[in-house]
């Protein structure tokens, strides 16, 4: 193995998605991390102190990069519109990385994690404002949505639609369902009770 210099937090970072991406949480050990930099495993001690430090930093990572996707999709858009864009723009992120998508999830009482979570949920609440939401609906309208939006895309992550429907177009349903039930509920001038 020849010597790789300069290796920085990122880079460890970027192997190991590649590595969760594309075998697995499982996969993901200094071993594998340090075969894919092409460094000594000692060498990795130099940015974390071990397996489980990763793992909480990639967990970060991921919130991180999650709400730099979400908040691209938002940006110049509001209501329906931005809703939408935010929802295909969460099951693309979990799409495209699987594994990142899971371990993002596995962290719930990290600090930095919960810190970056909570940005999601704030932006979140900022888009349902066009909805004239009070401060607790918003936020049940957010779980609501994540709800929504996490078990849709782990029920695809685990191949839990077996019926020959388009995927996309499902998730187009529930969206529209979602939307259709917000303006419905909380309409200035509601039409149903």
């Amino acid at each position: 193995m020849a010597p790789r210099n300069s290796i920085h937090l990122n880079d460890i970072l970027e192997a190991a998605t590649e590595i969760v991406d594309q075998h697995g949480i499982k996969e993901l050990t200094l071993t594998s991390l340090a075969q894919k930099l092409n460094i000594r495993s000692p060498s990795l001690y130099n940015h974390v102190s071990g397996l489980n430090a990763l793992r909480s930093m990639l967990s970060v990572y991921g919130y991180r990069q999650l709400n730099q996707v979400l908040m691209r999709a938002a940006i110049g858009r509001s209501g329906d519109h931005a809703i939408r864009e935010m929802a295909k723009a969460y099951i693309n992120f979990a799409r495209t990385h699987p594994g990142l998508y899971e371990i993002t999830l596995s962290e719930p009482t990290n600090p930095e994690a919960v810190q970056v979570s909570e940005e999601i949920v704030e932006l979140v609440t900022q888009v349902l404002k066009a909805y004239q939401l009070e401060d607790d609906i918003a936020l049940h309208m957010a779980r609501a949505l994540r709800s929504i939006l996490h078990g849709f895309a782990s029920l695809e992550q685990k191949g839990g639609f077996g019926l020959p429907l388009d995927l996309d177009e499902s998730l187009d349903e529930m969206i529209e369902t979602f939307l259709t039930g917000l303006h419905t509920r909380f309409s200035p001038n509601p039409q149903h009770n």
